[in-house]
């Protein structure tokens, strides 16, 4: 071997052990770092990372230099796809790890925006929800496998951005995001992205980015559509911009109860991420001041001007009344009358005179069942959720058409019971949750069936308590 072979060879060496020596001393850092968690809190542990990891992506990058664009060797080739574009290249890739993101929300619409910032390169990634990993969610949030139900679902995700590239760093923000944590969680990142499904939400996560000066990517999924914009970047409007008063509850739905087709919030999310990658590099033109609607059944992509910034926004306007002191007292629920959570809600519709009268439980129904007493049971969901699954003898009358097949019903009662026996059959009434029959009973009672009973937590109750193997959905 030649002197030049020999001297490229050594310094090859050189290179390696000083790399290894830097990839060491991080190894003891995070060592230390682990140790000083076993005696703090989760929630101060949560804060601290995310303040750490976001205020030293540069230092990372430092430590590993090597090359003089800035870019490690092991960056350079990972990221070389991106670097090959004349419209990317090294400064945009730079600005990406120099970055730190947010995404709140790791379901459907947070799956694919964490998934893809993880890979692409951004410095910190944090991730907020407090929910847990369900099987009935795994057809849209592609992040979580079948071993992490039951689990939380930020450790599932965090876990599966960490498979995927283990030079970012992660933070872990196993919490609800509510108006008293939510300046602080924010402060710590660069840019917001809003994977929420909730009205409450929107309009915090909007407002907080507002009093901090943040960026924020919202995208929205229903059915077999979705949605999204940028608000509060440069100079474009906020979510109260467009919307200073809520829209009625009724409006507001969630995938929970209307469904969603799998892959509509996986293409919303993934817009999302482009948006917030384009942001964070500094390259293309953003959505802010434009909104995308998707229309999945059509294949229809549509591009519409949103309104500008208002200048009587409460929040970015020329007089904006929002403070960070108010902002934290503020009730957001009670504004948009709609839950934060996406947890079941019971309603109780009937007043205390006449609840023992009008409700029966899905145990005494069964009972009922048992002593063969003749009845019709109503179920009043949707025709589509009938065809789900039923309890076995029970008639299809939605509640939405109910007024207007209200004879039918009485048909149903003297068909249930032989003419010459000379009883009358009685009458239950039973939805998803137990919420819809409630409904159906009060119209029903005004409309001369006055002993009609809605069955307590309708057909969820029904395989808790009754038939586990009934299938609930």
């Amino acid at each position: 071997m030649d002197s030049n072979g020999m001297s490229s060879g050594y310094a090859d060496i050189i290179r390696e052990i000083e790399k290894l020596k830097v990839e060491k001393e991080e190894i003891e850092n995070r060592i230390s770092k682990l140790e000083a968690q076993l005696d703090r809190k989760p929630d101060e542990t949560a804060h601290l990372e995310a303040s750490q990891c976001c205020s030293n992506v540069q230092t990372v990058l430092d430590g590993h230099r090597s090359s003089s664009n800035g870019l490690t060797p092991e960056m350079i080739y990972r990221y070389s796809r991106h670097l090959l574009l004349p419209d990317f290249g090294v400064e945009a890739q730079l600005n990406l790890a120099r970055s730190s993101i947010l995404v709140i929300g790791a379901g459907g619409l947070g799956s694919p925006v964490a998934l893809y910032l993880a890979s692409c390169g951004v410095g910190c990634l944090g991730i907020v929800d407090d929910d847990v990993v369900e099987l009935n969610n795994l057809h849209r949030q592609v992040i979580h496998a079948e071993a992490y139900v039951g689990k939380a679902k930020v450790k599932s995700a965090v876990a599966a951005c960490r498979a995927i590239n283990s030079l970012i760093k992660l933070v872990e923000h196993n919490e609800s995001l509510r108006a008293s944590n939510a300046l602080d969680i924010i402060s710590k990142y660069d840019i917001v992205v809003d994977a929420t499904d909730n009205l409450p939400s929107r309009y915090m996560i909007s407002d907080c980015c507002v009093l901090l000066d943040k960026p924020l990517i919202s995208g929205a999924a229903l059915g077999l559509e979705g949605q999204l914009t940028v608000y509060h970047h440069k100079g474009g409007p906020c979510y109260r911009c467009l919307f200073p008063t809520p829209p009625p509850t009724a409006a507001c739905q969630r995938c929970s109860d209307s469904g969603v087709l799998g892959v509509v919030p996986g293409v919303i999310g993934c817009l999302q991420a482009l948006e917030a990658i384009k942001v964070a590099s500094g390259i293309g033109e953003t959505l802010s001041g434009r909104m995308l609607i998707f229309d999945a059944l059509s294949s229809r992509i549509r591009i519409v001007k949103i309104r500008g910034r208002s200048l009587q926004c409460v929040a970015c306007g020329e007089n904006a009344e929002l403070t960070q002191q108010k902002f934290r007292s503020f009730d957001y629920e009670c504004f948009t009358q709609s839950p934060m959570s996406d947890r079941v809600i019971s309603l109780s519709i009937f007043s205390t005179l006449v609840y023992e009268s009008a409700r029966i439980s899905a145990r005494l129904y069964k009972d009922k069942i048992n002593e063969h007493e003749e009845h019709v049971l109503l179920d009043v969901r949707p025709a589509h959720h009938f065809r789900i699954t039923a309890i076995p003898g029970s008639i299809n009358l939605p509640l939405s058409v109910l007024v207007e097949n209200i004879s039918s019903i009485d048909s149903a009662l003297k068909a249930a019971v032989p003419e010459a026996s000379g009883e009358a059959a009685s009458l239950y009434v039973v939805c998803r949750r137990g919420n819809d029959s409630q409904r159906a009973v009060e119209c029903l009672r005004k409309n001369g069936f006055p002993l009609a009973k809605d069955i307590i937590g309708g057909l969820e109750a029904w395989s808790r308590d009754v038939d586990p193997s009934f299938p609930i959905y």
